[in-house]
């Protein structure tokens, strides 16, 4: 943690949610040790441009920051990957794995990323990545290439869905481009995926308030129930936490039983699940109803106001937008998005047919 009298040195500008930022996302994400290698690692994904009297004001903020966690006994998550990775043998016959396969990894941050590109040992095949550029909402985006890890022209996308309906799935892409790139280069193209089943149209559904909003979600409930949808495969999702209350009622309202997710238990098999976007992920049921979906919620206004430049702030809906995609694509059979007008501004882009708010 970079500590307030760290940040207490004289002669610069930069805030501390700046400074915050450069220390997780740069210099601990890297574990820079020294000035020179601060001077002269690349800042993928950080759009506030600093010039090299700037890197030392702030290299000289880092290091006292080293220092006290150091006389602290402290460490960091990307500090006890470092030291993993450093206990790793670079003999390749003295690996403990001659592969591993690697599932979420656009998720992965760089000192994970680190780790298992010296668990491979160069190995050119040792290492296998499954993943969805279009899910990630966990991390910055940083360059694998230069940690020893070129996927370039050795990577190809998947274009046939098994698990969501033709509607569920064409609905939610209308929210990322139709092509996404990393900082390699590399490419995954999301025209030409089909789905290998049909399902009902999705609903999107614009309420005057939120008690409009717990009754029309608790009927949709209670009609998923009636067509012989269990319980347990039933999700309700919001932005955070705060907006649980709102999801737990509408739950109750439709006569059933609401349970939140946590980071391990599943509901019991009479239960609904309730749960935030960010638990969503991974995850999949029959029907999903993803709710508060209103102007002043999605996109979150605790991470725009958190922004340290404005420069950041097109990272920040492009992880939001990600956010409502997981969401959404959990759904394999029903999806129902709703909110308090005035909407958020993603549903016009998601349903690009709504046309002042109503019902499909």
């Amino acid at each position: 943690m970079l500590t307030v009298s760290a940040a207490e040195v004289k002669g610069h500008s930069f805030s501390k949610r700046f400074l915050l930022g450069e220390w997780r996302e740069v210099v601990d994400a890297w574990q820079l040790r020294d000035w020179g290698a601060y001077r002269d690692v690349a800042r993928l994904g950080r759009k506030t441009r600093i010039g090299g009297k700037q890197r030392e004001v702030l290299w000289s903020i880092f290091e006292r920051a080293r220092a006290q966690l150091t006389a602290e006994g402290r460490v960091t998550l990307a500090d006890v990957f470092g030291r993993v990775t450093d206990t790793i043998p670079s003999e390749p016959a003295r690996l403990p794995y001659a592969f591993a396969v690697v599932d979420e990894a656009q998720d992965l941050g760089i000192a994970e990323a680190r780790f298992l590109a010296a668990l491979a040992g160069g190995k050119p095949n040792g290492l296998f990545f499954a993943g969805d550029l279009g899910q990630r909402i966990f991390q910055q985006p940083f360059s694998w290439k230069a940690l020893g890890l070129d996927a370039r022209g050795r990577s190809f996308t998947l274009q046939v869905n098994y698990r969501t309906s033709h509607q569920i799935r064409a609905q939610a892409d209308r929210l990322l481009p139709t092509t996404l790139s990393d900082v390699d280069g590399n490419s995954e193209g999301r025209r030409g995926t089909i789905s290998v089943f049909d399902g009902p149209p999705t609903i999107v559904k614009s309420c005057r308030d939120s008690g409009e909003e717990r009754g029309f979600v608790g009927r949709w409930i209670a009609g998923r129930l009636r067509d012989g949808v269990r319980p347990n495969e039933i999700g309700v999702f919001v932005r955070s936490e705060a907006e649980l209350p709102r999801a737990r009622a509408a739950v109750e309202a439709g006569g059933s039983i609401a349970a939140e997710l946590g980071d391990a238990d599943e509901p019991a098999d009479d239960r609904i699940a309730i749960g935030t976007m960010h638990l969503a992920k991974g995850l999949e049921f029959r029907a999903v109803a993803v709710m508060a979906c209103d102007e002043d919620i999605l996109p979150s206004p605790s991470r725009i106001e958190n922004v340290a430049d404005e420069a950041d702030l097109e990272d920040v809906y492009d992880t939001e937008r990600h956010l409502l995609y997981v969401a959404c694509t959990r759904a394999r059979d029903h999806l129902l998005v709703t909110g308090v007008e005035p909407l958020s501004e993603f549903l016009g882009d998601f349903d690009n047919s709504r046309r002042g708010g109503g019902n499909r």
